[in-house]
């Protein structure tokens, strides 16, 4: 059986093909990220599985509950969204939205010149510092960087940054265990 990212990549450009010509990144985005959420939760998905609904019981559901968290055009204020999803549930591939929200953001950011940066730290980072590291991204990576913070205590000092496919390890427990490494050889 195909991988979900497999299934869910030709759909993401489809959609993100009909986002950009509609200039619409914005709303696509905002709804299949939370119809994303909504369907990486496993027993919703085993929920529409439900041999006894059919498709449009389950669209109607699908979009009332759409509807109720926000992802608007997914929820049939656009027609194209409505048969986007029509589409999904016709082929049985609604439980890889969360997949095809992934696939549409990467090629959002690829368009938009962005990246999205995690940065992991031992304490909490103060505005300056987050500004600081999120020019420096930006000179290194060439593009704009939209910064989230989390706290490790684990790391002990430093911290750990994630942007893209650049991971940059400053923590202090990789060093040490990078002493400790240096030590047994």
């Amino acid at each position: 059986m195909a991988d979900n990212n497999t299934i869910a990549r030709p759909y993401a450009q489809a959609v993100f093909e009909i986002a950009v010509e509609a200039n619409d990144l914005g709303p696509w985005s905002e709804s299949l990220d939370i119809a994303g959420q909504l369907l990486g939760d496993s027993a919703l998905v085993e929920y529409l599985g439900n041999p006894e609904f059919n498709n449009e019981q389950r669209l109607e559901f699908l979009t009332g509950l759409f509807k109720k968290a926000g992802a608007n055009l997914l929820a049939g204020g656009n027609d194209k969204g409505r048969n986007f999803l029509k589409l999904l549930l016709e082929n049985r591939r609604v439980a890889v939205l969360p997949e095809i929200a992934e696939h549409f953001e990467a090629a959002k950011a690829k368009v938009e010149n962005t990246v999205d940066a995690m940065i992991t730290s031992a304490a909490p980072l103060s505005a300056a510092q987050q500004k600081e590291m999120a020019n420096a991204l930006k000179a290194r990576l060439g593009r704009e960087v939209r910064v989230a913070t989390e706290i490790d205590e684990n790391l002990i000092g430093g911290a750990v940054i994630r942007a893209g496919d650049v991971v940059i390890d400053g923590s202090l427990r990789a060093r040490l265990e990078g002493l400790a490494t240096a030590l047994i050889k």
